[in-house]
C-alpha cells in the first residue's frame, strides 16, 4: 500500500481505520488476523487426517474381508 491509504477494518457492520486505531486495538486486530490464519490451518490439518483416518479405515475393513474369504 502506499503512504497514503487506509486499511479499512470493519467490525460489527463498522467500518474503522486500522492506522487510526491505538497500539492496543492494533495489537488485538493482529492477534485476531493471527488466530483467523491458525483455525483455517487447522481446518486444512483436520480435513487431511480426515482423509488419511478414512484410508486407514477402508483399508482395515478390506484386509478384514480379504480373512473372511479365505
Amino acid at each position: 500500500m502506499g503512504k497514503n491509504e487506509k486499511t479499512p477494518i470493519i467490525i460489527d457492520d463498522v467500518e474503522y481505520t486500522f492506522e487510526d486505531m491505538t497500539d492496543e486495538q492494533k495489537t488485538l486486530v493482529n492477534h485476531i488476523s493471527d488466530l483467523d490464519k491458525k483455525i483455517a490451518n487447522m481446518r486444512f490439518n483436520i480435513d487431511q487426517l480426515n482423509v488419511g483416518r478414512g484410508a486407514f479405515v477402508k483399508m482395515l475393513s478390506e484386509s478384514l474381508k480379504a480373512e473372511e474369504s479365505k
